[in-house]
């Protein structure tokens, strides 16, 4: 089973976009459909909520995968295994021929 540390960047991260910014699903639709299938469990419960808010100390699991949930600055103590940081804001630029 992989187990992937997260670091958190805020107070929590939602499930469904827990899932995505792991890359475990390909898409937000993805990841709803499924928690809606009830293929997720947190803390070893089935969680149907797409967007359960998930805080520091938390594992989430699904199928192969267990996601661990370390608040802030906490990742760097692990070089050895993958980690994951989430992006709490997206920029977008204009082209200049973009109208």
């Amino acid at each position: 089973m992989q187990i992937i540390p997260f670091e958190l960047r805020a107070e929590f991260i939602t499930l469904d976009r827990l899932l995505k910014a792991t890359g475990l699903a390909a898409s937000g639709g993805g990841a709803k459909s499924m928690v809606a299938d009830g293929r997720v469990q947190v803390d070893g419960r089935d969680e149907l909520r797409k967007t359960a808010k998930l805080r520091a100390g938390q594992v989430v699991s699904l199928a192969g995968a267990r996601i661990r949930l370390l608040p802030p600055g906490r990742a760097a103590a692990l070089p050895a295994l993958r980690r994951c940081h989430w992006r709490a804001s997206i920029r977008f630029r204009r082209r200049p021929d973009d109208r």
